[in-house]
């Protein structure tokens, strides 16, 4: 049998594998319910300034005082996952380690980011942040205050130790490594707001040209700066999400024009290093597919079956000798709670698969919430163990 390393290596690089892979996301507050529900858990020994898990909600806080601490086992060792994240999310904030608190309650925060940018974010549950407020509202303001920050290579941005430590874990148990980060969609976003960078797309492209060039610049400067400093993983994941639930956010042609070429040069870039890359990219994404695989993208990821023409099976039929498939499976579908339901649908996806030579890791279209309960995911990890053979 392949390791988990070898599987998922073969799935996004074209070539045989004996089985389908395995990932998943349960959302924090998920795992603190499951906890409850019987996930098992462990004491580790922390000292001040680590990170600890909270049995409320599921946040990894600062501590305060060292100590033995309760943590619930990671995901990847409990479920057996393929895919193991072990870094690559340096500081891109023009302004490092800038999060400026400018509101709170018990419920949640508003943090003003090193962009301008201000966002509300949940403090007890999972979720996105509420865009609030903007800085960056023009060109003038993006060469003025921010373009500068981000020209040159930074080593403070990277944390490389934790990069080594999670290197070593996932190597240690032969998984597949990876690193990830946004890219230049979801930075504008975080930078910009939606309504000066869907503006600026139609208004002053220029500008939309001059953000990515220099991010991405940025990024290859520190993607090297991370493989000279923490070694190669096995490939990279891109989060950006370009859709909504009725369709793209911009028109595939916007996106071909001020976008892509960027996801094109950077999927270049990884691949001249011998690393395969995965596009995460949520809502419907059915348009943006020809362009994802001309800018050279080996796997595509998460698949939201609530979208609009999100069918993996005519994905696969379609684009299945180009990109290989990391989700798809109705996440409602575990929700249900319900062993016959989950059953059916998890077979008739994965077998579905299977039928039209589709390169698999099982895994739900975007994420696991807390309506989905500990014994009901376990036994559609079952089910997936039943039907993995290629």
């Amino acid at each position: 049998m392949m390791t988990s390393r070898e599987v998922v290596d073969a799935l996004l690089r074209g070539q045989k594998a004996d089985r389908m892979g395995l990932l998943d996301s349960p959302w924090g507050d998920t795992i603190a319910a499951w906890v409850q529900q019987g996930y098992p858990t462990r004491m580790e020994y922390k000292q001040v300034g680590d990170k600890r898990w909270c049995p409320e909600d599921g946040r990894w806080v600062e501590v305060e005082q060292e100590g033995e601490y309760i943590e619930p086992v990671s995901t990847w060792e409990h479920f057996g996952y393929d895919m193991l994240g072990a870094g690559g999310w340096f500081d891109v904030m023009p302004l490092r380690d800038h999060s400026e608190l400018i509101a709170e309650t018990d419920a949640w925060e508003i943090k003003r980011n090193g962009a301008g940018a201000a966002l509300k974010y949940w403090k007890h549950k999972s979720g996105t942040p509420e865009h609030i407020d903007f800085l960056m509202t023009s060109r003038e303001v993006w060469e003025r205050d921010y373009r500068p920050h981000v020209l040159a290579l930074d080593p403070e941005r990277v944390g490389v130790e934790d990069g080594r430590k999670g290197m070593k874990k996932g190597r240690d148990a032969q998984k597949w490594v990876h690193f990830g980060h946004l890219f230049v969609w979801e930075l504008m976003r975080q930078s910009m707001g939606d309504v000066t960078m869907y503006q600026s797309l139609v208004l002053d492209p220029e500008w939309i040209h001059d953000y990515n060039r220099v991010y991405t610049d940025l990024y290859k400067m520190h993607f090297t700066y991370m493989f000279e400093q923490i070694g190669m993983p096995d490939g990279v994941w891109l989060y950006e999400d370009l859709g909504y639930k009725n369709g793209l956010f911009a028109s595939p042609r916007v996106l071909r024009e001020v976008i892509f070429p960027y996801y094109q040069e950077m999927v270049s870039f990884f691949h001249d290093h011998n690393l395969p890359v995965v596009l995460h990219t949520c809502g419907s994404t059915a348009e943006a597919i020809p362009l994802i695989v001309e800018a050279g993208f080996d796997a595509l990821n998460p698949m939201e079956r609530k979208a609009l023409n999100n069918d993996p099976f005519v994905f696969a039929e379609k684009y299945g000798d180009k990109l290989a498939f990391v989700g798809g499976l109705d996440a409602r579908v575990f929700e249900t709670n319900d062993k016959d339901t989950i059953r059916r649908e998890v077979t008739v996806y994965m077998e579905g698969m299977k039928e039209r030579g589709a390169r698999l890791v099982f895994a739900s279209d975007h994420s696991i919430s807390p309506n989905t309960r500990y014994e009901s995911y376990l036994y559609a990890v079952q089910v997936y163990r039943e039907h993995m053979l290629y």
